[in-house]
């Protein structure tokens, strides 16, 4: 049997433009944690170092899709490549700020100033669309992509925050914008395999991708996927600590997403034949089953990594099939800005599942915070569910809508 990992990557320029996007990307990871671990130490106040991080998360969760927009109208380059650099000088400008001890506001303006970050995860989704649209290959390809933002989310934080303590404060963030700079300018350097721009015509869908409405069921069942994954990382640390083994936490979030990685990987070298819809709704359906372990795993860090790594098992399955549904769905002239909308939901379900399960472990104890692991698994279970009918229709193509 070949490996279909290794087709992928022999169609030109695919190496190359992964490659790029890969580090192009760590900030995603790097930049929120970062910002935090740099403030806290500089200024020692951790309130404000969290509202500086949520103005940059809020910020970018409203800017990238609009960013992604003009990207899809425009071409990459074009809209990018002034995005990046927008970003770019805002992210020096707040570690300055940091450094010298600037007044607050400039802190919040520079963070807002960054948060113009182009979505790379949604720019080289649109590269491999652009290369193998309508055949098995894009599987295996949207599989490697969200395996590589598994590997992102466990490298990026940890280096982000080891760099702050090693080094200096501002170490982590200094990383994350080089690697930004260097990751964004390689990938848009390479103008063969950018997707041409496909102008809507006139009697099809217009306006935002976000009117599509499978762009809206896939959006919000991963606004409660997003909240599972940051409950087990809040919960794991509450509960290794309360257990006595604070330094186990690290151990147990890196099998959560290890086992997904693996799945993920697995996932798209099988290119499963059943309907991308139906694949969604059991692997969410998944995802809520294997929570439920989740709820009695506190006895012990074994324990809790076995029930968190079976846990995790649907995360990349359930990324694969949703990108998969939204490069079928929507529009290929709204493809970066659908693909935005869902990394947007992604974000902001980790930012509300970490303060809703934060909240709950304070006031419940640190066991009871998995439970919001349970709710947010079964309400997203529930909105693939109800939306399968929507997410059945055939593509949105010019002059036509997608079925609702």
């Amino acid at each position: 049997m070949s490996n279909p990992y290794a087709r992928i990557f022999s169609e030109p320029g695919a190496k190359g433009f992964s490659i790029a996007a890969f580090f192009g990307r760590l900030p995603l990871a790097m930049a929120p944690i970062g910002i935090v671990a740099m403030l806290s130490q500089t200024l020692g106040e951790y309130w404000l170092a969290g509202a500086v991080a949520a103005t940059y998360g809020l910020g970018n969760a409203f800017l990238a899709p609009q960013i992604s927009r003009w990207i899809d109208r425009y071409g990459q380059t074009a809209v990018a490549a002034p995005a990046a650099a927008v970003s770019a000088a805002a992210f020096v400008l707040l570690i300055l700020a940091s450094h010298w001890n600037w007044p607050a506001w400039t802190l919040f303006a520079t963070a807002l100033g960054a948060a113009t970050l182009p979505s790379m995860s949604a720019m080289v989704r649109a590269r491999w669309s652009e290369l193998f649209r309508d055949r098995p290959e894009l599987n295996t390809a949207f599989a490697f992509e969200s395996a590589a933002d598994e590997l992102i989310y466990i490298s990026g934080a940890s280096l982000s925050v080891g760099l702050a303590a090693a080094w200096f404060p501002e170490a982590g963030m200094l990383a994350s914008t080089l690697f930004m700079v260097g990751g964004t300018a390689a990938f848009l350097l390479q103008r063969k395999t950018e997707p041409a721009v496909r102008a809507p015509q006139a009697d099809g869908p217009a306006g935002s991708a976000i009117r599509q409405r499978p762009v809206q069921i896939i959006t919000l069942a991963l606004v409660f996927v997003g909240a599972t994954f940051a409950t087990a990382e809040v919960s794991a640390i509450a509960i290794t600590t309360a257990l006595g083994q604070p330094g186990a936490a690290s151990l147990v979030i890196g099998v959560y997403a290890v086992g997904s990685f693996v799945l993920g990987l697995v996932l798209g070298a099988l290119n499963p034949r059943l309907a991308l819809h139906r694949q969604l709704l059991i692997a969410v359906g998944v995802l809520a089953l294997t929570s439920l372990p989740l709820l009695v795993a506190g006895s012990s860090v074994a324990l809790l990594a076995a029930a968190v790594f079976l846990s995790g098992v649907a995360i990349s399955p359930t990324f694969i099939t949703a990108f998969g549904l939204i490069e079928r769905r929507v529009p290929a002239s709204m493809l970066t800005e659908g693909v935005t909308w869902v990394m947007t939901g992604i974000g902001i379900g980790m930012s509300l599942g970490a303060f809703v399960s934060g909240w709950v472990v304070d006031h419940f104890g640190p066991q009871n915070g998995f439970w919001v692991s349970v709710v947010a698994s079964l309400a997203a279970a529930l909105t693939i569910a109800l939306g399968q009918r929507a997410l059945a229709g055939e593509r949105a193509a010019p002059g036509r809508l997608a079925v609702s």
